[in-house]
């Protein structure tokens, strides 16, 4: 626990689950330590994971299990950056087929009710490109989309 500064996630009782999930689903991701809680509390007992540090693609989390008090939403999401469809379609499908539900242009809900966004690089790209038109193309087509689909958007692109 070397970090300063790392992200809680407010889990439900299945932070170790979610945080499991991640490190075999990310690349430079894993858990690095499960603490149990050392007597009862609000939302469990003694002995129970109370909290779990993890990292996703090299950022610090501690996953909490707080109870159903608290609920994730699309107030914070992790924002993936992905370099080909390959590896688009592979996180996306991880993320849906472990119980989330997709969403709209690139975002996806894992099944803890975490948000992501999936999103290629070559869209990040043309969406802030210098070039309002290319910009424009790119924007409209991803406001189409549910998993982005990078051919569509590199056709956007050109026009």
């Amino acid at each position: 626990m070397n970090n300063k500064n790392r992200i809680c996630l407010w889990y439900d009782g299945n932070a170790e689950e979610a945080a499991r999930f991640y490190a075999k689903t990310f690349p430079d991701s894993a858990v690095n330590a499960v603490y149990h809680a050392p007597s009862d509390y609000p939302s469990g007992k003694e002995g129970d994971v109370i909290t779990v540090d993890f990292t996703v693609i090299g950022i610090p989390c501690i996953g909490l299990n707080g109870g159903p008090v608290f609920k994730h939403n699309e107030a914070f999401s992790f924002q993936i950056t992905t370099e080909d469809q390959a590896e688009t379609d592979r996180l996306w499908n991880a993320i849906i087929d472990n119980g989330g539900q997709a969403s709209a242009c690139g975002w996806c809900k894992d099944k803890w009710g975490l948000s992501w966004q999936i999103s290629p690089r070559v869209l990040l790209e043309a969406v802030g490109s210098p070039d309002k038109a290319v910009a424009k193309r790119a924007f409209e087509a991803m406001m189409t989309m549910t998993k982005i689909d990078i051919a569509a958007i590199e056709a956007a692109v050109k026009g």
